[in-house]
């Protein structure tokens, strides 16, 4: 929580420096950017297309920001590396080859894409981790409080299975990819909550998210526990819950445990409606990638100040301490707070949730 009242703090500084009028000044600190106006290209690297946030929210929130920020004069270039390392290392050199300004990095690997980091730096390239907290000299780091997500997860879990959990009941585990350190973090959130209160009778580690692995996964946790005695599941994120529901659904189950999930994909939304996924976790992506790309404008244009303002928290990597971040907090997804989260927000409208097939659950919770 500390880390995420110091983010608060952090807005709170960007509009009152704002106020002021010295978002427009420039630092004269050794590390301080060349500054540059707003002729600017801005790389993106995202890491997958799985899950559905990239390419609908993430992607085209940072192209609107930024050019917004440059009165249209600044482009982002985009690229995708579909959860392939060796790609994303190609999409990197071609950044650098390409000159770009600054490049927003969200790893597929966090630890292989460190070499390619190093080389972007040693062309005077600022990098800025976007969402996974990528090793190498990155400069800064913009997320949301990872640990917090699975804080959330567990706790929304528990809450799920009722007053009276006890440590006999068992819980399946299906944690994130081992390449991803969110993973790792989600994982060490979830646990904080779950250790002591239940039994983790199966736990996996997803390669790459793949709900098709998930899927599988399930399936053996179901095979080594029975599939009557499966109190609750874990799944670090919705693509996964999806691959996990379609396991117990396979082998007949269908009064099914507590599933969670995050990121608040559209067909999470309505299995939560349905009553199949219990709940989502709710990151606002318009805020993540907004503060993105003013890192990344601030960054090029040498505004030193505006930068610090929106990176007042720190964070450690495997390969660097104290990096300037901004972390954003999450919230719990479930039926109850459909309509104050991705509908107020604007992810979503009621059209696009209460299809035909929804309709009475979406009227059962006032969704019209």
């Amino acid at each position: 929580m500390r880390r995420i009242a110091i983010s608060v703090a952090a807005s709170t500084m960007t509009l009152s420096l704002a106020g002021c009028g010295v978002l427009d000044a420039t630092g004269n600190g050794a590390d301080t950017s060349p500054s540059k106006g707003n002729d600017m290209t801005v790389g993106l690297l995202l890491p997958e297309k799985a899950n559905t946030r990239y390419d609908k929210f993430d992607y085209p929130i940072i192209r609107d920001k930024v050019a917004e920020l440059t009165g249209k004069k600044g482009e982002v270039k985009y690229a995708n590396a579909d959860a392939d390392a060796s790609r994303q290392a190609e999409q990197l050199q071609q950044m650098i080859d390409d000159k770009v300004d600054i490049i927003l990095l969200d790893a597929v690997d966090s630890h292989a894409v460190a070499a390619g980091v190093k080389k972007a730096k040693d062309a005077g390239i600022p990098v800025i981790a976007y969402d996974r907290l990528a090793e190498g000299p990155i400069d800064a780091y913009v997320s949301f409080d990872n640990e917090l997500v699975g804080e959330v997860q567990g706790r929304t879990l528990l809450e799920a299975l009722g007053p009276n959990t006890d440590t006999s009941d068992k819980i399946v585990m299906v944690n994130g990819s081992p390449t991803d350190p969110n993973a790792k973090q989600f994982k060490q959130g979830a646990l904080s909550e779950l250790n002591g209160k239940v039994t983790i009778a199966e736990t996996y580690d997803t390669t790459d998210w793949k709900p098709e692995l998930a899927e599988t996964e399930m399936a053996k946790a179901i095979s080594a526990v029975g599939k009557n005695n499966i109190a609750g599941v874990y799944a670090a994120n919705d693509g996964m819950a999806g691959g996990v529901i379609k396991a117990l659904k396979a082998v007949g189950v269908t009064n099914l445990p507590p599933v969670t999930g995050q990121d608040a994909e559209l067909d999470a939304v309505q299995r939560i409606l349905a009553g199949e996924q219990y709940m989502s976790v709710y990151k606002a992506y318009p805020d993540e990638a907004e503060a993105a790309a003013q890192m990344a404008v601030a960054k090029v244009q040498g505004k030193d100040i505006q930068f610090d303002a929106l990176t007042q928290d720190k964070v450690d990597s495997p390969t660097a301490k104290d990096i300037p971040a901004k972390l954003i907090q999450p919230i719990a997804l479930t039926k109850h707070t459909i309509k104050s989260t991705v509908i107020a927000d604007g992810i979503y409208s009621v059209d696009d949730i209460c299809t035909a097939k929804y309709k009475a659950a979406c009227a059962a919770i006032g969704l019209k």
